[in-house]
C-alpha cells in the first residue's frame, strides 16, 4: 500500500472522531531537555515543562497541561492555535494532504484510538514515539535556528548580543535557562528514570540536538542498548554530518552492531540540507558540503541503511532547490546498489528520502514575503522538476508523494496574497528585517548576500528601501 493509500483509508477514521484531531498529541513527543521544553511535533512552539512534580512522574516530560488542553480541544472539533500549519495547509482543498493526514496514517492502530477514547485528554500515556535532545552542543549555527538549540549561535550572541535591528526571531534567553553540563541537568535526570518504566512500549526513539554526535548522553544511549537490548525499538537520529568522520563511522559501526545483534529493530538517520552549492553553506553556517558528502557515503557504505533529508524550506531555498533535487536522484542512483530492499512488502520505498516542509519563522526567512511575480516561477520550475522525474515503481526516481508534498510548498506561496496570516503589513515587516537581519549576519560570520545570492539583488534592494522607511516612520 502506498503513502498516499494509507492516508485515503485512514483519514476518515481519524476524522470520525473530530475533523482536528491528532494522534501525535497522545502518541508524538519532541523533548528538549537542554530547556526543558516540549511539543507533538515541530509546528507548534514548544512550551515549559513544569519542574514541580517531576521527580515523582518523569512522564511530565511529554503529558504536560498544556498537551492535555489541547487534546480536550481536538477532541472537541477546536483547532489548537500552535498547530496552523496544517489549518493552513487543509484550508487549500481537501486535495492536498497536511502533516496532521501524514501523522495520523503513520501512527494509527485501532487499539491506539480505542485507548484514547477510553481515557480522553487527561491521563499520563506512555507516547509511541519520542523526539529528544539531549544538550544544545552544536559545531553549526544555522541562521534560522536559536542559541539554546546551538551552542556555537549562543556563543555568538554572547559574543555580539541579540540582533536587536530585527523584530522577528528574538534571540534573547529571556524565558530559558539553558543547562549545559548533561550530568547537572534535572530534565536529563528525569529522562533516564522515565526510560526505565517507558522504553519496553516506546516503538521510535528519534535523538536530535544541536548535534548529537558531541552529545556524552547519546554515547550512553548506544551502551545501555548494548547492554540492556530492546529488540522491539526502531533508533532515530538527526544529524547535520558535518562534524569528524570518525564520529560517523563510529555511529555506523556502533548501530550496524546493534541491529546484526538483534538488540534494536531498526536504525534510521535523518540529515539536514537546504539547497546546494554555496547557498547551502550560507543557510547553515559550518557546514562543508564536501565534508557533508563524504560522511553521507561513509554512513551509507558502513550501514547500508536508508537516509532522509531534511529539507526546511524557506527563502534562501527558493531559487536553487532544483540543484538539490539533482543531487538527490544521483545519490538514488549511486547509493541504490549499497541499500538492500527496505520493505518487501513495498519494493518501491526510497533508500534515499527527502521531506519539503516549508519554514514559518523567523519571518525574514519565510518565502511568503518574496514577491510572486518574481519568485512563484522558480517555484513552478522546481515542481515540473520534480514531475518529470517522477516514477512510483522506479527508486531511482521522484515519488508521487514526494511531488504532493513540494506541490502544496508552492501552492501555499501562490495562496499568501489570500492569507490573513500575511498582511502587507506583516510582509513589509518580514522584508525590513530581512534586510537588517542579512546586513548583521554578514558582519557577524564573515559572508556577503549578495555575492552569494546575486539572483536576488531586486529583492535585496526592496527589503533595503522597507529598512528605510521604518526607520523614517
Amino acid at each position: 500500500m502506498s503513502d498516499l493509500e494509507r492516508i485515503k483509508n485512514t483519514l476518515p477514521v481519524i476524522n470520525s472522531i473530530s475533523p482536528t484531531f491528532c494522534l501525535a498529541k497522545w502518541h508524538h513527543s519532541q523533548i528538549y531537555l537542554q530547556t526543558g521544553h516540549t511539543h507533538s511535533c515541530y509546528h507548534p512552539p514548544p512550551h515549559k515543562i513544569p519542574l514541580e512534580g517531576l521527580d515523582s512522574n518523569p512522564s511530565l516530560l511529554h503529558n504536560t497541561p498544556i498537551k492535555k488542553q489541547e487534546r480536550l480541544s481536538m477532541l472537541k472539533g477546536e483547532k489548537p492555535s500552535g498547530c496552523q500549519y496544517c489549518w493552513n495547509v487543509e484550508k487549500l482543498g481537501e486535495d492536498y494532504v497536511s502533516d496532521r493526514h501524514i501523522r495520523n496514517s503513520s501512527i494509527y492502530t485501532k487499539e491506539r484510538l480505542d485507548d484514547i477514547l477510553l481515557h480522553g485528554a487527561d491521563y499520563n500515556i506512555n507516547p509511541e514515539y519520542i523526539e529528544l535532545s539531549f544538550s544544545n552542543q552544536c559545531n553549526f549555527k544555522c541562521g534560522y535556528c536559536h542559541p539554546t538549540a546551538s551552542s556555537r549561535f549562543n556563543a555568538e550572541i554572547r559574543e555580539f548580543g541579540p540582533y536587536d535591528s530585527v523584530k522577528n526571531h528574538r534571540l534573547e534567553p529571556t524565558g530559558y535557562t539553558v543547562f549545559e553540563n548533561e550530568d547537572e541537568n534535572p530534565y536529563v535526570k528525569a529522562w533516564w528514570d522515565w526510560w526505565d518504566k517507558m522504553k519496553h512500549t516506546l516503538n521510535i526513539l528519534r535523538i536530535t540536538g544541536g548535534e548529537p554526535l558531541m552529545h556524552k548522553s547519546t554515547w550512553n544511549l548506544l551502551d545501555s542498548l548494548d547492554s540492556e537490548p530492546l529488540p522491539h525499538l526502531e533508533l532515530n537520529m538527526n544529524s547535520n554530518l558535518g562534524g569528524k568522520n570518525e564520529w560517523v563511522e563510529r555511529l555506523g559501526t556502533t548501530v550496524s552492531r546493534l541491529i546484526k545483534q538483534k538488540k534494536i529493530k531498526q536504525f534510521k538517520l535523518w540529515t539536514s540540507i537546504d539547497t546546494w552549492g554555496p547557498r547551502a553553506e550560507y543557510i547553515r553556517t559550518g557546514l562543508d558540503l564536501a565534508v557533508w558528502e563524504q560522511n553521507l557515503d561513509t554512513y551509507i557504505k558502513t550501514t547500508k541503511s536508508p537516509i532522509t533529508f531534511m529539507c526546511t524550506f524557506n527563502i534562501l531555498s527558493v531559487t536553487t532547490f532544483p540543484l538539490l533535487l539533482e543531487k538527490i536522484l544521483e545519490w538514488r542512483a549511486k547509493y541504490d546498489e549499497f541499500i538492500p530492499v527496505i520493505n518487501t512488502l513495498d519494493p518501491t520505498e526510497r533508500k534515499i528520502r527527502f521531506d519539503t516542509p516549508y519554514l514559518k519563522e523567523p519571518l525574514q526567512y519565510d518565502m511568503n514575503i518574496l514577491p510572486l511575480e518574481d519568485y512563484l516561477p522558480y517555484m513552478d520550475k522546481t515542481l515540473e522538476f520534480l514531475k518529470n522525474n517522477m516514477d512510483d515503481s522506479d527508486v531511482t526516481k521522484f515519488s508521487s508523494l514526494e511531488y504532493e508534498k513540494f506541490r502544496r510548498v508552492r501552492d501555499y506561496m501562490a495562496s499568501s496574497s489570500a492569507n490573513e496570516n500575511y498582511s502587507i503589513t506583516k510582509i513589509k515587516e518580514g522584508r525590513a528585517d530581512f534586510y537588517n537581519w542579512f546586513c548583521e549576519f554578514d558582519y557577524r560570520r564573515n559572508t556577503n548576500f549578495l555575492e552569494t545570492f546575486p539572483e536576488m539583488i531586486n529583492f535585496w534592494k526592496m527589503c533595503e528601501q522597507e529598512s528605510l522607511l521604518r526607520k523614517i516612520g
